[in-house]
């Protein structure tokens, strides 16, 4: 296969990818039917950052992917440091693919003398030359609007609707938002599942130590309900552990734990073994090495929506249908798992 997908006369896509997670970047080119471009990247022996592409990328479309993964800070830098040379090379259009924006929950003050890290996430994408960023079920949709420029802000409800549908009943779910600030999503879940009943925790947070939240009680009924459990990330997990505790307590039928993005820092892992969820399903925005998941763990893939999206933005379609419906190419074909 060729490095480019040729489009218009004088118009080529180029798929690039950092060293955070080469397997997701191989999986959309093979949606896409084209290779990654080989790229030269390597470590200094003080931990500086090298970069060259080895093919030409003068007037192409190129989409550089990379997952703000562990070690974050150095993950982003590599992009940033590939965007620029994309920019210094006379790249035609450049496109930041981030599955998971890392510092996306830093999107606002709590308290004085704190950063907005978020924005300056966005802010070092303009200075390093991205002309327009995609990212998958960002943390706060508002946060967009740090960006000066295009931002597709992909969804992968579609995909984990479609999947849930396939193996449940949803004759007698209840849709549950781990705190009050998700409900608005439980919503749309429980529109997608034929409006079925909603329920949130109440939760508190103390701001002062991160990670760290108490779980009350359900508010609402879901007593002999079949619960689905709905959250964009799980981190350490103890929020999803105490949200599962307080359903359970509440006479919960069974949990189906669903997230997007499967961080599973420290004792997260050990919290989803020991929170009795009857499913867990989440995508790979993040890599999930095999020993961090479980029997109960389903982990679907992300790559035919964001090979979707890349499409449509290179043939000047639309990304806004892709918001709501799983890529039409894959409907009635089974599920990519990752």
């Amino acid at each position: 296969m060729s490095v480019l997908l040729e489009g218009t006369p004088n118009k080529n896509l180029v798929l690039v990818t950092g060293r955070a997670y080469p397997k997701l970047a191989d999986d959309v080119a093979k949606q896409l039917g084209i290779d990654v471009l080989k790229t030269t990247q390597y470590d200094f022996a003080n931990g500086e950052i090298y970069c060259r592409y080895t093919h030409s990328v003068r007037g192409a479309d190129c989409f550089v992917m990379q997952c703000h993964t562990q070690p974050i800070n150095k993950n982003i830098m590599e992009q940033l440091i590939m965007i620029d040379a994309l920019k210094r090379a006379s790249a035609g259009s450049i496109t930041a693919v981030v599955p998971y924006l890392g510092y996306s929950r830093q999107d606002k003050k709590h308290l004085g003398r704190e950063p907005i890290s978020s924005r300056l996430i966005f802010d070092l994408f303009t200075a390093a030359g991205a002309d327009r960023i995609m990212a998958v079920d960002l943390h706060a949709a508002q946060s967009q609007g740090f960006f000066n420029g295009p931002v597709d802000h992909l969804m992968a409800m579609p995909l984990l609707v479609s999947y849930v549908k396939s193996i449940m009943d949803t004759s007698n779910v209840a849709v549950v938002s781990p705190d009050a600030g998700r409900i608005r999503v439980a919503e749309q879940w429980a529109a997608q599942l034929d409006g079925g009943p909603l329920a949130f925790i109440h939760k508190t947070r103390d701001i002062r130590h991160p990670n760290h939240a108490v779980s009350h009680r359900v508010v609402g009924d879901v007593k002999g309900k079949d619960c689905i459990l709905v959250d964009d990330m799980i981190d350490t997990g103890g929020t999803i552990y105490g949200a599962a505790r307080c359903l359970h307590e509440a006479g919960a039928k069974s949990i189906t734990i669903v997230a997007t993005h499967g961080i599973l820092s420290g004792p997260a892992v050990q919290r989803l073994k020991d929170c009795d969820a009857k499913r867990i399903i989440l995508t790979d925005t993040l890599p999930i090495p095999q020993e961090k998941r479980l029997p109960n763990m389903t982990v679907l893939s992300i790559a035919p929506l964001l090979a979707a999206a890349m499409k449509e933005i290179f043939t000047d379609g639309s990304v806004a249908h892709l918001f709501k419906v799983y890529p039409k190419e894959q409907i009635g074909k089974d599920f990519l798992y990752a």
